[in-house]
C-alpha cells in the first residue's frame, strides 16, 4: 500500500463568507449549546446559513438518510459556501456513507469535479469522522475540531485555534504524554476510535500507511477499548502507521463493583509494544478542551517530548 498522499486545504476562510451548517448525524437536542456555537462563528463575522434539515428528526437520526445525503450535497455544490459546519454528533454518518460517493453519482453528478476545483472546509468530529475520512480519500483536509453544540463550552485559546486553523494561521503544538521511541513525521489522521474502528475495511477508510493516527474517544468501559485495538492488531491495520497521538478518553470507566483494568492500562498494554512513537493525554477529544486538527497534512510526533506539531496549515 502507498503512503497516503497530503490533502489540499481549503481556501482560508475570511469574513463575510458564507457557512453552511448541517445535521449529519443525530437528530439535534442541544438546542442552547446549538445556538451559542452559531452565534460564536457569526460574531466573527461569518455569515451562518442554517438548512432546513437541521431539527428534523427520524428516530434518533437527524432525518432520513437521503434527506441528510441532499444537504450535505447542497452545501458542497453551492458555489458560494465555503465551509460547512456540523451541528453535532451522536450516529448516521454511516448510513448517510453507505450509498455516497464524492464522485458524484445520482443527481449530484459533477460534485467529484467540483470538490477538486474549489475545496471547502468541513468541521466536526466524533461522528463526523466518517466525512473527514471519506473526503480525505478525494483528497481534501478537513478538520476534526468542535461541532457547533460543544463550541460554546471550549477555553478561548481552542476556540482562536479553530479560527486560526481555518483561517490559515500556524498552530502552536499540542503538548501531552510522551512514552518515549524519538520522533516521526507524516500525514495525520484524526478520528473517534469507536467510529473509525467501524470503518476499518471499508471505502471510507482512508490508507493508513505513513500515517499519525490521532483518537479519542468517550463513554466505553476499557474492555470495549480493550477489544477495539484488539481487532486494530488482528486486521493489520497499525502495521504501517508511524506514530499515534491520543486524545481525551473520557467517561472510560469500568462499572462500580467490577474488576477491570484502567484505560490507561489498556492503551498501554494494547499500544505500547507497537515499537512506534506514541504521546498521549493530549488536549482533544469530548468532555474538555478540543484543539481543532486539520485533517490530511504533514505532522511531527515527538514521543520523547510529549507534543504533536503541525508542519503547515497553508
Amino acid at each position: 500500500m502507498l503512503d497516503f498522499s497530503e490533502c489540499q486545504l481549503p481556501p482560508p476562510l475570511q469574513t463575510g463568507d458564507l457557512l453552511r451548517v448541517i445535521a449529519p448525524s443525530g437528530a439535534l437536542r442541544e438546542l442552547e449549546a446549538f445556538h451559542k456555537g452559531v452565534e460564536i462563528w457569526r460574531s466573527r463575522g461569518y455569515q451562518v446559513e442554517i438548512s432546513s434539515g437541521v431539527e428534523e428528526r427520524w428516530g434518533y437520526l437527524a432525518g432520513s438518510d437521503e434527506s441528510r445525503r441532499q444537504h450535505l450535497a447542497d452545501a458542497w455544490k453551492n458555489p458560494e459556501c465555503k465551509g460547512i459546519l456540523c451541528a453535532r454528533g451522536g450516529y448516521g454518518s454511516a448510513r448517510l456513507l453507505e450509498d455516497w460517493s464524492w464522485q458524484g453519482r445520482e443527481q449530484t453528478k459533477k460534485i467529484g469535479d467540483f470538490l477538486r476545483s474549489t475545496p471547502k472546509w468541513l468541521i466536526g468530529f466524533s461522528d463526523a469522522t466518517g466525512l473527514l475520512w471519506s473526503l480525505s480519500k478525494v483528497g481534501i483536509a478537513g478538520v476534526h475540531g468542535p461541532l457547533l453544540t460543544t463550541l460554546s463550552a471550549e477555553p478561548e485559546w481552542s476556540i482562536q485555534r479553530l479560527f486560526d486553523c481555518v483561517e490559515g494561521r500556524p498552530l502552536e503544538p499540542l503538548k501531552g504524554v510522551g512514552w518515549g521511541g524519538g520522533k516521526v513525521s507524516g500525514i495525520l489522521i484524526p478520528g473517534n476510535l469507536t467510529v473509525a474502528t467501524h470503518f476499518l475495511n471499508t471505502p471510507v477508510q482512508p490508507p493508513l500507511a505513513g500515517v499519525i493516527l490521532a483518537l479519542e474517544d468517550v463513554t466505553e468501559a476499557p474492555y470495549r477499548i480493550d477489544r477495539m485495538l484488539t481487532q486494530w492488531r488482528m486486521t493489520g491495520a497499525f502495521e504501517k502507521v508511524k506514530g499515534i497521538a491520543l486524545g481525551r478518553f473520557s467517561r472510560c470507566e469500568a462499572p462500580p463493583n467490577i474488576s477491570s483494568l484502567t484505560v490507561e492500562e489498556v492503551l498501554r498494554d494494547r499500544l505500547g509494544s507497537l515499537s512506534i512513537p506514541i504521546v498521549s493525554n493530549l488536549p482533544f477529544g469530548h468532555d474538555g478542551p478540543n484543539a481543532a486538527l486539520p485533517l490530511g497534512i504533514p505532522a511531527q510526533l515527538d514521543a520523547d517530548r510529549g507534543s504533536l506539531s503541525l508542519f503547515s496549515t497553508k
